[in-house]
């Protein structure tokens, strides 16, 4: 990699945030004098971090950047086990024309349809779960009586997976993401996770129901396709990324529409602007900002910068979603600005499958709390919340409330 142009190392990298409501303060500085730049990652190696909207968007389309996390080069936040790169982790490390088979077997389970015919469910989960907060004490931690819970208990109910195994994935997943825990703490949450969903998919080829994954052993079997392994993965991609991001995203966009009466009033004066609300939320916080990485299969230029094959590449979302040449005053929540071009989601071909199912539990979440419990509010100042700088996915550790 090219030596820094003033002779230094290289910032180490991810920049921390200081603040539920402010991403990184490093971005807006880069964004303008060097929006393609040099960090040093936590393994002590190098790699590139792009800042801009327009850099960020045709990274993420360019096939010449690979997801491939078996790939030795693949730049990693933390050194993993060999064991743990192997494992493609299903359609998030594979790259066309594999990713793009792999994603056709299974988008049929995530179509707008599909998400829809859950709604009714997804809405009696959230209802049992704030029943069971009102009921315990006040204040509580929202974190763990409604963040969790809610897209925990709506992955199980996709995956068929049984409710009480809950507490089991909540905290494989959360030592698995962990950036502070050793590694071999962080090994075996993974190992423990693939140990329970080998078994379960074993289960459904003998028992199948009416679950994604017996759906999917009855399509490949038909087809000639099944691949036991390749479901395994999936159903691990599904359980970690399905409920760990919709999570974070409960507790911070809460803190928002509690902290903000113009935002709680749009709500609940006007709960068909809900989606939109949802949109300017997801483009603020932006909280899988670090985890759309590539590695470099041969030498590319990306805004001005030669970047070398085998270098890796941080496609920052966040950075990229507070483009001001993209979006207007773009620290300021707005929830007119039509933010529906973010990238909250990423983009191109690996774009979050689950992304709807993820608009419909915010939806849910929000305009059921904002209803149910109109005196809902912080138990603390915002600066006091401990916030998980230390995962690879953005959020609060806890959220206390009051009402």
């Amino acid at each position: 990699m090219t030596e820094p142009t003033d002779g230094g190392t290289p910032p180490a990298f991810p920049f921390p945030r200081t603040c539920p409501y402010r991403l990184p303060a490093q971005y807006n500085g880069l964004r303008e004098s060097g929006p393609v730049s040099q960090v040093t990652l936590p393994t002590g190696k190098p790699a590139w971090i792009l800042t801009r909207y327009d850099d960020v968007r045709k990274s993420l389309l360019d096939p010449r950047l690979s997801s491939d996390r078996a790939d030795p080069n693949f730049p990693m936040l933390v050194e993993l086990a060999r064991s743990d790169k192997d494992s493609t982790l299903s359609l998030a490390g594979m790259d066309a024309p594999e990713h793009t088979r792999a994603r056709r077997a299974v988008v049929g389970e995530f179509t707008f349809r599909r998400m829809e015919a859950l709604r009714p469910r997804v809405q009696e989960i959230v209802d049992e779960c704030i029943d069971a907060m009102l009921a315990g004490p006040n204040p509580a931690d929202l974190v763990k009586s409604m963040s969790f819970p809610v897209p925990s208990l709506v992955i199980c109910e996709l995956l068929g997976v049984s409710a009480t195994d809950r507490d089991f994935f909540e905290d494989r997943t959360s030592r698995m993401l962990s950036m502070t825990l050793p590694p071999l703490t962080r090994q075996q949450a993974f190992f423990d996770l693939q140990t329970y969903l080998d078994e379960l998919v074993t289960t459904k080829e003998k028992t199948p129901g009416d679950d994604l994954l017996s759906r999917q052993v009855a399509k490949g079997r038909k087809d000639g396709t099944y691949d036991h392994d390749a479901l395994v993965d999936l159903a691990f991609l599904l359980l970690t990324a399905g409920h760990d991001t919709t999570g974070n995203m409960i507790s911070l966009g809460m803190l928002a529409l509690m902290e903000k009466p113009e935002l709680r009033a749009r709500i609940t004066g006007d709960p068909g602007s809900t989606p939109q609300v949802v949109e300017e939320l997801l483009r603020y916080f932006t909280i899988t900002d670090i985890i759309t990485t590539r590695v470099a299969k041969e030498d590319l230029e990306i805004g001005g910068q030669i970047i070398r094959a085998g270098e890796g590449v941080f496609a920052l979302g966040g950075a990229a979603n507070h483009d001001p040449d993209v979006f207007e005053n773009p620290g300021k929540l707005d929830v007119d600005r039509g933010a529906r071009q973010h990238l909250a989601f990423g983009h191109g071909p690996h774009q979050c499958l689950g992304q709807s199912l993820a608009r419909m539990e915010l939806e849910i979440v929000y305009d059921t709390l904002l209803r149910r419990v109109p005196g809902l509010r912080p138990a603390g100042p915002a600066e006091d919340l401990p916030l998980k700088n230390d995962a690879a996915i953005f959020g609060l550790h806890e959220l206390p409330v009051t009402w």
